[in-house]
């Protein structure tokens, strides 16, 4: 889903916003690391190599984890297993954290006008606090495969970011 036509320029960092799907597969570790490193499944290894040389724009990534809401990529965190399986779960995830985590990442970067979204389906319920801003966002695109990586790479084509 996109909500505005796409077009082309190059957008400073803090314009734009990726949100990944956690993954099951992870990095098996006694000690925390960072989300970017932790997770070894979904698009999560294309979006850390692609961004390996644009520390700027690796910042711009988010991780939505079951268990720790959304996780920017330097967050150390140890290896967990908590999948999200069902609606309910989804919601109180949204209510619980991603909500204030999404309204304190709006706040923090008003420049932000694009977001790709790359999460599995009842993903997307925990980040439905996003359909609050229409307003001050340009244009939102939603992959609905935590694997879309290669879809998403349009997307960031279009930002400049490809």
């Amino acid at each position: 889903m996109t909500l505005r036509p796409l077009s082309t320029r190059i957008l400073a960092p803090d314009q734009g916003l990726i949100i990944l799907n956690c993954s099951r597969e992870k990095l098996v570790t006694s000690a925390p690391v960072a989300a970017l490193d932790l997770y070894q499944g979904a698009c999560v290894p294309q979006a850390r190599d692609h961004f390996a040389a644009n520390p700027a724009r690796r910042a711009r990534i988010r991780i939505l984890s079951a268990a720790h809401g959304l996780l920017r990529p330097e967050k150390a965190i140890s290896t967990y297993d908590h999948p999200l399986t069902n609606r309910v779960d989804a919601v109180r995830l949204h209510e619980r954290t991603v909500s204030g985590q999404l309204d304190a990442e709006l706040a923090e970067t008003p420049s932000l006008r694009h977001m790709l979204i790359v999460v599995e389906p009842l993903y997307l319920l925990a980040l439905q606090r996003v359909f609050d801003h229409l307003d001050r966002l340009d244009q939102i695109a939603i992959i609905p495969d935590p694997w879309g990586w290669w879809d998403g790479l349009t997307y960031l084509h279009h930002w400049g970011w490809a």
